[in-house]
Formats: structure tokens, C-alpha cells, sequence
């Protein structure tokens, strides 16, 4: 078995249906007593009321650490900050810090006028309102919105230097980016944990299009190995878990020790890879539910 720990990605549902499988996943997926579980913000803050209604559920019914999602997008910076006074005042210590993505509509991002203006801002504003444990992105193969792999670098520093303690990876199928970008980290004196995103895959196609918004590398074997599976959600299943596993261990061996998984709000995958892994419930797992 391998030593590792492991947290779980959420985002809001639109409806009732969406709902009842989110729960679901959460209580499938908390006895694997993961560090921290975080939920989404969507764009523009799009989703601020769901988000906020998600964590305080978690937090209050459940016994895991819920992380909320925060970014810079569409709106002021004295709103952002009572956001975060609330979140503490709730018993929330925890916060992904993130600059967001604008709009679908919109032509690229545009900082708001009374706003933070880049995640590291963000992280620093968190820090002036109270002590947060604070996670930030990181790109092994670069942001698609970054000049150069060495600006998308000092992006991070400058992250990590105003009070993040982790940075949290964008999805990837290609370790050995991973393996040169953690290098690349060390150099730049970057000295905070580097958590590697995990993506299950549920449908290739929708991760080829994740990947494309994102800059995110598909390799070729993967397209053969999903080839001619698009009507076969079981066999893709299995190839998903497979791949996935395959992954941590190759990262295992690079000594890593902690992942993040997206999960789509959904546990199967998530569940089976981390059972796999060694990763699984103990008598002093949370309990989904509040007793």
C-alpha cells in the first residue's frame, strides 16, 4: 500500500438532481478522511451563492475541512474580504485563492477597478483578515494565458511569497512535465507543496476540450487507448481508473505524496482509484454525516 493523502474538487449543483448526486459523492468519498475537500467558484463568481451554501452545508453536517473556492473576478475588494470574514467567523480555515476566469463573452480578462487584481493579491488581502491555510494554482505546462514558462514562475513565487502554503496543479497526463515543472519550482525557490490535480476521466471527449481551454497536454497513447470507446461507458471506466492509478504511482516513485482529484461531483472513479492506492476508510475516518 501507499502512504499518501488525498482531497477532493466539487462544484455547486444547478438543481435539485445535480444536488442529491453531489451528496452522494460527499458521502462516499469522506471516509477516505481526505486533507481538505474545496468547491468551485464559477466564473465572474457566477456561482457565489451556491458555493457559499455547499461549504456551509459541509461544514456543518459533515466532519470534513471544506475549502471554498475565491477568486478576483467581478467584484470589489471590500466585498471579496467580507467574504473571507465570514468564511472565518463560520469556522472556515481554509480558501483556494484563485484570480478566476472571466466570462465566456468576455475578451480576456480585465482586472475589476476596486478589485484585486492577480491571485497573489488575493492571497495577501486573506492574510491582512485572518491566518488561512491557502491554496493557489500551479501550471506545469504553463498557463495559457502566461508570456513565458519563466513569467508563468514568478507568477507562483509571488503567490507563495504573499502567504500561500500549497499550490495545486492543473490537470495532466504527462508526469514527466509534472516531474520538470517541481524541478523548475525548487530552482525559482519556491518551497511550498506541490500538489499534483488528478482528472478521472469520465468522457474523453469532454477532457479533450478541458485541455484545450487549458493548455493541458493530451498524449497520443491516450487517444488510443480511449479510441472507439465512445458509446461504452463501462470499458471507459475501467481504462479511466487504470490510467489514473497508473499515474499516481509513477509519481509515488517521484516522491510525491499528496494529490488532488477533480471529481466532477462524482465518486466512483475517485473512490476506486484511491481503494486501489491504499487510500481507504479507518475506524477514525470523518463520518459523512454528523452524529
Amino acid at each position: 500500500m501507499i502512504d499518501i493523502d488525498v482531497s477532493f474538487e466539487f462544484f455547486p449543483p444547478n438543481d435539485a438532481a445535480m444536488e442529491a448526486t453531489l451528496w452522494r459523492s460527499v458521502e462516499r468519498l469522506a471516509p477516505l478522511a481526505p486533507r481538505f475537500v474545496s468547491v468551485t467558484y464559477g466564473a465572474d463568481g457566477s456561482t457565489r451563492e451556491r458555493t457559499h451554501k455547499l461549504i456551509t452545508r459541509i461544514q456543518r453536517e459533515t466532519q470534513l475541512t471544506a475549502a471554498p473556492h475565491l477568486t478576483c473576478i467581478g467584484a470589489p475588494r471590500a466585498e471579496i474580504l467580507a467574504i473571507a470574514e465570514q468564511y472565518w467567523q463560520e469556522g472556515i480555515r481554509h480558501i483556494v485563492a484563485l484570480r478566476g476566469d472571466p466570462p465566456r463573452e468576455a475578451q480576456g480578462y480585465v482586472p475589476h477597478a476596486d478589485g484585486f487584481a492577480y491571485a497573489s493579491d488575493l492571497v495577501a488581502g486573506l492574510k491582512s483578515v485572518a491566518d488561512f491555510d491557502i491554496c493557489v494554482a500551479a501550471y506545469p505546462e504553463v498557463h495559457p494565458e502566461a508570456a513565458s514558462a519563466q513569467f508563468d514562475l514568478d507568477n507562483l513565487k509571488r503567490k507563495i511569497d504573499a502567504g500561500a502554503s500549497r499550490a495545486i496543479t492543473q490537470f495532466f497526463f504527462d508526469t514527466a512535465a509534472f516531474c520538470r515543472f517541481r524541478e523548475a519550482c525548487a530552482r525559482e525557490r519556491i518551497d511550498a507543496t506541490i500538489v499534483p490535480g488528478i482528472l478521472p476521466i469520465t468522457r474523453f471527449a469532454q477532457v479533450c476540450s478541458f485541455a484545450a481551454r487549458c493548455g493541458a497536454g493530451i498524449p497520443a497513447w491516450m487517444h488510443k487507448r480511449f479510441a472507439g470507446l465512445d458509446d461504452d461507458a463501462e470499458t471507459r471506466r475501467l481504462i479511466a481508473a487504470a490510467v489514473a492509478i497508473e499515474q499516481v504511482q509513477t509519481l509515488v516513485r517521484e516522491g510525491v505524496r499528496e494529490f488532488h482529484f477533480y471529481t466532477l461531483n462524482r465518486a466512483e472513479l475517485s473512490y476506486a482509484i484511491c481503494h486501489a492506492l491504499g487510500v481507504r476508510p479507518s475506524v477514525a475516518a470523518p463520518q459523512a454525516l454528523a452524529q
